[in-house]
């Protein structure tokens, strides 16, 4: 029988005060009775609209049902032939602004927890099954991978399922991109990524951390070595300030930074040899999704305040809605319709008198009002005058947005770029400008979803397939 409750099961999670102050998940994920109780919710359309939400087109009513039948590798089954990152997905996608958004369940209640079932699915799996995919066997095909981010994931993952040989090409140390160095450990536990690149590197996906694609070797140098296609998947790791004084005192990060030295290099853990300051009392500028994990990392590094500093509203702001709850219900202050003016610093306690290169001490603002629409509806935030004020800090985080990063366009010739730095391709193939090169994610559109990033990564894999299959061995 369907379950016809207009609500979803709620999301079992820490209490705020405790979580709060640990770096453990959050969202603690379904059980099977709750699991078998939301799978029962799903009408089983025919039309199927919640596919159309998906950017890697899982057949989203055909995995519910082989829950509500109790068959949870099935489920998993299904699920794996679109993604190759279930339990990420499960954690990270914006399920609400993508399939949840086109559920019928949806039109009258809440729509069925899509993501939740697919994380539960993914770590019933994990917890269950020990045995690993069979490698395909091999085309005689090699393809190389930049970048072992989610768009690059998802490329090299269905490229190794049609039997081609990839090695992945990882700048950093450890493979996963902003999986691993980005998102916090209480919103995606690193074993989590581990586990699914153990499952690509068992599908034959070849793994090669520390090579810098455009200084340890070329993308022109790729080709030289065999590879008859180069996916680009560099992500947008450029982090953008305001330019505004003070910018550079000590205790300015971006949020790039200080998410990259607590998630990727433990600097959480006690006695982590990675430096990060531990700051009392914490500006974080931005509203996006990146924000909220900066805010919610500071506060669990031992801030005793942290504020959120966003020149918007509440309603523009652009993180998930769960994110910004979480955040509000551990404590995090939003002060929304404010921008930064200026940092304010010294150098010591003994000398306020020069203020380059110092100790931050606070961040001026000023509040904001939002002005006439524009052209597209969009109200520009503009000043109060005489609306000043200082805000007691000891640390500010920049997340205002990031770009991609210039390296690999100024080291391949004919390889196009828009005005953003996003490497220029054909929508419907990821193909760039230079023949063979393909690209996506972050690297195209600049910092955007990880199931987005996926999607074009699927996009590249299958136009890859296409123009290689058909040559001879």
């Amino acid at each position: 029988m369907p379950n016809m409750s207009l609500k979803k099961n709620p999301m079992p999670v820490q209490d705020p005060a405790v979580r709060a102050r640990n770096f453990g998940e959050v969202a603690l994920g379904y059980d099977e009775a709750t699991a078998l109780d939301e799978a029962a919710r799903c009408l089983n359309c025919k039309n199927m609209p919640c596919v159309s939400g998906c950017p890697v087109n899982i057949r989203i009513p055909a995995f519910i049902e082989k829950v509500r039948e109790g068959d949870f590798e099935g489920a998993y089954e299904v699920i794996t032939a679109s993604s190759s990152l279930p339990a990420v997905c499960g954690r990270v996608c914006p399920q609400e602004t993508q399939c949840e958004s086109k559920c019928v369940r949806g039109i009258k209640g809440e729509p069925v927890g899509i993501g939740r079932l697919e994380r539960f699915v993914a770590d019933w799996h994990n917890e269950n099954v020990s045995t690993k995919p069979a490698r395909p066997a091999p085309n005689g095909h090699k393809v190389a991978v930049v970048g072992s981010g989610p768009s690059g994931l998802s490329c090299a993952g269905d490229l190794a399922k049609r039997g081609y040989a990839v090695t992945v090409y990882e700048a950093l140390h450890v493979a996963g991109g902003v999986l691993m160095y980005g998102i916090p450990e209480f919103r995606l536990p690193k074993t989590i990524v581990r586990r699914e690149i153990d499952t690509l590197r068992a599908l034959g996906v070849d793994f090669e951390t520390n090579v810098i694609i455009g200084k340890t070797l070329t993308v022109d140098r790729l080709f030289d070595m065999g590879y008859e296609a180069v996916f680009i998947g560099s992500g947008a790791g450029l982090p953008r300030f305001m330019g505004i004084p003070g910018e550079a005192l000590k205790g300015v990060y971006s949020a790039n930074e200080y998410l990259t030295r607590s998630n990727l290099m433990g600097a959480y853990r006690e006695g982590s040899a990675t430096p990060i300051l531990r700051a009392k009392r914490v500006a974080v500028v931005g509203g996006g999704n990146v924000a909220m994990d900066a805010a919610r990392t500071a506060l669990r590094l031992g801030a005793e305040k942290v504020y959120v500093v966003y020149r918007r509203g509440l309603e523009e702001l652009p993180a998930r809605r769960e994110e910004v709850e979480h955040a509000m219900e551990e404590g995090i202050d939003f002060r929304l319709l404010t921008n930064p003016v200026r940092i304010l610093g010294y150098q010591n306690e003994n000398d306020r008198r020069d203020p380059k290169n110092g100790f931050v001490t606070g961040i001026e603002c000023i509040k904001m009002e939002l002005g006439e629409p524009d052209a597209s509806g969009r109200r520009s935030p503009v000043e109060v005058p005489g609306s000043e004020f200082v805000l007691d800090v000891d640390a500010v985080v920049m997340s205002i947005g990031t770009s991609p990063n210039p390296l690999i366009k100024s080291t391949t010739a004919g390889l196009d770029v828009n005005r953003r730095g996003g490497i220029v391709v054909e929508e419907a193939t990821g193909l760039t400008s230079k023949p063979g090169v393909y690209a996506g994610g972050d690297a195209v559109t600049g910092a955007a979803t990880v199931i987005l990033a996926m999607g074009a990564g699927k996009t590249a894999a299958k136009a890859i397939d296409e123009a290689l299959a058909g040559k001879n061995d």
